[in-house]
C-alpha cells in the first residue's frame, strides 16, 4: 500500500507562482513514474504532467508548457509541481498518484495509487 500525501495549494491570485509537493510513504518511490492530475468542478480528471522514475522523462500537457515543471527527489520520497504564471483556468483540484507498471503514462486507470488531492484557486 502507497500513501501519498499532497500540500501546498492554496488561494493565489493570477500570475503568481506555487509549489505543490507530494510526499509518498513507500520506500520504493524512486521505482514509480509520477503523475500530477487536476480536476475542475464538472470537468474530467485530467493529467498535467508526469516523470518517470529517475526523472528522464518528463510529459507537460500543451496548457502548462512554459509554466509547470515537475520533479522529484528520490531521496525525499517527494514529488514537486512547480507553477508559475498562474492562470484562473488552472483552478482545480491537483492529485498526485504514483504507477508501478508504466515507465510514465497519461492514463487515470494506469495510476494505482492516488493522494486526497489539495484545492488550488486561482482568482483573477
Amino acid at each position: 500500500q502507497v500513501q501519498l500525501v499532497e500540500s501546498g495549494g492554496r488561494l493565489v491570485q493570477a500570475g503568481d507562482s506555487l509549489r505543490l509537493s507530494c510526499a509518498a510513504s513507500v520506500g520504493t518511490f524512486s521505482s514509480y513514474a509520477m503523475g500530477w492530475f487536476r480536476q475542475a468542478p464538472g470537468k474530467e480528471r485530467e493529467s498535467v504532467t508526469a516523470i518517470s522514475w529517475n526523472g528522464g522523462t518528463i510529459y507537460l500537457a500543451d496548457s502548462v508548457k512554459g509554466r509547470f515543471t515537475i520533479s522529484r527527489d528520490n531521496a525525499k520520497n517527494t514529488v514537486y509541481l512547480q507553477m508559475n504564471s498562474l492562470k484562473p483556468e488552472d483552478t482545480a483540484v491537483y492529485y498526485c498518484a504514483s504507477d508501478s507498471h508504466s515507465p510514465l503514462s497519461t492514463r487515470t486507470w494506469s495510476y494505482e495509487y492516488w493522494g486526497q488531492g489539495t484545492q488550488v484557486t486561482v482568482s483573477s
